[in-house]
């Protein structure tokens, strides 16, 4: 078996006289949580329907789980899970009813009931789906993404309406999944999401790979200038280092006790970002059809 879950080299999309995805290289090894990140339209949601076969590409070759997902079959299929942005199409029974329904699809699923708990819904087991909040309706979506076992996990802004519990509940979940050896490739908005979750970090901005790394190394965060700052005779001052410790050292030996005020800043990973991406418009539209492509790979997936 392969060390690497994902294989793209010169991946392209284009819909009429946009490239969607204009030639995306990626390597995921198994294990793996990569977070993809871009402005909307950057080619994100192309790329993974792609790679999970739910959209043929132009141009490139893509190898996922060993085999090419324009060709791969049911087998293939069934070795993926997916939870796309748009709610999945289920059937109007209870939550339990509907994790069990979907776990039939699979050949070796996790026990529907060990699932429900797992998402945090244990305790609207016996709902009806009609009856479940926004947030809740969200769980399910990744119960059923993760109910079949999968080998690679593709999750495309999995936590929108989750609250901040509910959002860490979720962080959790997905280190659990990459512990047991899941691979994860995710999409989200939220930079604080990718920073707790990501082993790696893949900016996407208009159709191409802008910089990939760890949260702490994306685009030579971690050896970017320090800024120090502190307070003296009532004027903020701050200072630009590669040294920020030695710095830090001499301004001791100004002060008597603490040092007023002192800062000591790197860039975030949303001021790299935020670089990264330039002017923040670096989309194209991901696909003619937008939520309903992923709505048909939703059904497709059941």
């Amino acid at each position: 078996m392969s060390e690497t879950a994902i294989e793209a080299v010169g991946l392209r999309k284009r819909y009429g006289d946009d490239e969607a995805v204009a030639g995306v290289d990626l390597a995921v090894p198994r294990g793996e949580v990569l977070c993809l990140l871009g402005p909307n339209g950057a080619g994100k949601s192309t790329t993974v329907e792609i790679l999970g076969g739910f959209r043929l590409r132009d141009g490139g070759t893509a190898r996922v789980l060993g085999e090419d997902p324009g060709t791969a079959g049911r087998r293939w299929r069934s070795r993926l899970g997916v939870v796309w942005q748009g709610e999945a199409l289920v059937p109007r029974l209870t939550v339990r009813a509907v994790v069990r329904h979907f776990a039939g699809y699979y050949p070796q699923p996790r026990d529907p009931d060990a699932v429900v708990e797992m998402v945090g819904l244990g305790e609207r087991a016996r709902a009806r789906v009609t009856s479940l909040s926004g947030g809740q309706r969200r769980r399910l979506d990744v119960a059923l993404g993760i109910v079949g076992r999968p080998e690679l996990l593709f999750l495309d802004e999995p936590t929108t309406g989750f609250d901040p519990r509910a959002r860490r509940d979720f962080w959790s979940l997905v280190g659990g999944l990459a512990r047991g050896g899941t691979t994860v490739v995710l999409t989200t908005h939220h930079l604080e999401e990718a920073e707790a979750l990501a082993d790696r970090v893949c900016v996407i901005a208009r159709g191409r790979v802008r910089a990939l790394g760890s949260p702490s190394t994306l685009g030579g965060r971690a050896s970017a200038r320090a800024t120090v700052g502190w307070t003296a005779d009532g004027r903020r001052r701050e200072v630009r280092t590669d040294e920020p410790t030695r710095l830090v050292g001499e301004l001791t030996t100004l002060f008597s006790g603490e040092i007023p005020e002192l800062s000591v800043h790197r860039p975030t990973l949303e001021e790299v970002y935020l670089d990264l991406i330039g002017d923040g418009h670096g989309g194209v539209p991901d696909s003619p059809d937008g939520r309903g492509a992923r709505r048909a790979g939703t059904e497709a997936t059941a």
